[in-house]
């Protein structure tokens, strides 16, 4: 089965960087693994994704009750497509994965995403907050052992 780890984030926006960072940890620790980084959504996301039978997404959340450095788990059906197109800055990756299999291409068929709680997403900083990068290393080694990497 080949699997692409997909890190998203903007690595100059302190915590929002943190799905980069954690999937260049991962590759680090894991050669031999395809892994991307990006900062472009939804469907922009088509043409990295392609092609692979399994789909690892990390990336940054920001919810109000949130204890930054958490990691949540979240499988593409826990995303209701958003069926109004006009804008595609505004498509979610549910409603992108719904598009590319429309179009007919190969989507993958697994699909795990991981959410990292933030703190901060708006100070420029290559750096994450000290909540956020202490726990790194735990996110790492859990997404390690349970997607079996």
């Amino acid at each position: 089965m080949n699997t692409l780890i997909l890190g998203i984030g903007n690595p100059i926006l302190s915590d929002d960087g943190v799905g980069i960072k954690i999937a260049q940890k991962l590759e680090e620790q894991k050669p031999g693994l395809d892994v991307e980084q990006t900062n472009e959504a939804a469907i922009a996301l088509l043409d990295l994704i392609t092609g692979y039978d399994k789909l690892i997404i990390i990336d940054s959340i920001k919810t109000k009750q949130g204890k930054p450095g958490k990691l949540y788990k979240l499988k593409l059906e826990d995303f209701r497509p958003n069926l109004d197109f006009s804008s595609s800055h505004g498509m979610d990756i549910a409603t992108a994965f719904e598009v590319g299999q429309g179009l007919g291409c190969s989507m993958p068929q697994c699909v795990s995403i991981y959410a990292v709680e933030i703190k901060d997403n708006s100070t420029l900083s290559e750096q994450c907050t000290e909540e956020v990068a202490e726990n790194i290393p735990f996110m790492v080694k859990q997404i390690i052992d349970e997607e079996k990497l």
